[in-house]
């Protein structure tokens, strides 16, 4: 008889590991309070970047781990979904000016003490630079550049899952809260709903339940740029506003400010709105004539360390805490989830995540 899951929460680690228990042979059904688009997601608001080198600035050695393991768990997830999701595995770029070399500097610094790979740290002159993007020639003397990094149409993988997920049979209840998740038991509605196990995977929605857990507020915006071309992702270094400019299909590119300490969820303000933009053209002048078509902004989930979270009980799986690091980790922590939901087991590198309630 297959085991029976009740997921609370569809965003990124709710489809992923949906995803996987399905394939195993699982009964499955999620819950959530968006539609299937998932619009209302931290993952719809994601860049999708897979940079477990450029995260050591902030991170801890543990999340470039994770990282690196989930880059190819990544390959092998999306070809087991089978669409089309637009992907760059060309490395990513970073890039300072003059006046704040000292970031950059910084930045090496601190990725050189926390990775054991240096030889996977490239630093980059102005040719260099002009080599791996052309359009940057002349514009910046010195960068790094990151080869083993990547990045994923964060919007694409939603949809991908989602039609994967009813390939395989899942149960899925849209515009439906959960408000408590126990052993065994969700209770959405005011009716207790029962399980083999009951997951938590709402991220700042489970701030209730989970009193350590805040938001840290991320803002992206989406233009239309035709008159850029670049061909990776492309981090600004800055003291106040690091941003990083990330190009999806038909010449359309986000534009990200990395982390901001604010569970403020409403619309993206004017002053960030120009930060962004401005910093944007100050990489490449022909972000002028971009045009405008989205900006999006949400709260990732963080724990004060800013490290996930695994807890783990007698019929209760809680996963959360992911901060900015969601399609950076997402496959390592659902694997090491799967693995305790199939055989009980934690292994050496889960351990440093997993806690028992």
């Amino acid at each position: 008889m297959s085991k029976r899951a009740g997921i609370a929460g569809a965003g990124l680690a709710g489809r992923l590991l949906a995803f996987e228990l399905l394939e195993r042979g699982w009964d499955v059904t999620l819950f959530d309070s968006d539609t299937e688009e998932g619009a209302r997601s931290t993952t719809y608001a994601s860049a999708g970047m897979l940079s477990p080198y450029c995260e050591l600035e902030k991170a801890e050695t543990e999340i470039s781990f994770f990282g690196l393991q989930s880059i190819p768990l990544w390959k092998n997830i999306l070809e087991r979904l089978d669409s089309d999701v637009y992907q760059l595995h060309r490395g990513s770029l970073v890039v300072a000016h003059p006046q704040d070399a000292l970031e950059l500097d910084s930045l090496r610094k601190k990725i050189e003490e926390r990775t054991p790979d240096k030889d996977l740290i490239e630093v980059a002159d102005a040719a260099r630079i002009g080599e791996l993007e052309p359009e940057l020639a002349g514009r910046f003397h010195r960068g790094l550049f990151f080869s083993a990094e990547a990045n994923l149409d964060n919007r694409g993988v939603l949809d991908a899952l989602r039609a994967r997920l009813h390939e395989k049979g899942v149960t899925w209840h849209t515009n439906t809260p959960v408000s408590t998740v126990a052993p065994r038991t969700l209770t959405t509605d005011g009716d207790t709903l029962r399980f083999d196990w009951a997951i938590d995977c709402r991220g700042i929605g489970a701030r209730d339940e989970l009193e350590n857990l805040r938001g840290v507020r991320g803002e992206l915006v989406y233009v239309h740029a035709p008159e850029v071309e670049l061909s990776r992702p492309v981090r600004l270094m800055h003291p106040r506003y690091p941003i990083y400019i990330v190009p999806r299909r038909d010449d359309m590119y986000l534009i990200g400010a990395t982390a901001i300490e604010s569970d403020d969820m409403g619309a993206i303000t004017v002053r960030s709105a120009l930060e962004l933009l401005t910093a944007a053209y100050t990489v490449h002048t022909g972000f002028a004539e971009a045009r405008l078509v989205e900006t999006v902004t949400h709260c990732r989930p963080a724990f004060p360390d800013n490290r996930p979270r695994i807890y783990h009980g007698d019929g209760i799986l809680r996963v959360n805490g992911l901060y900015r690091h969601g399609f950076l980790i997402a496959p390592s922590l659902i694997q090491f989830a799967v693995e305790f939901l199939e055989r009980g087991a934690i292994n050496e590198h889960a351990a440093s995540v997993m806690e028992e309630i």
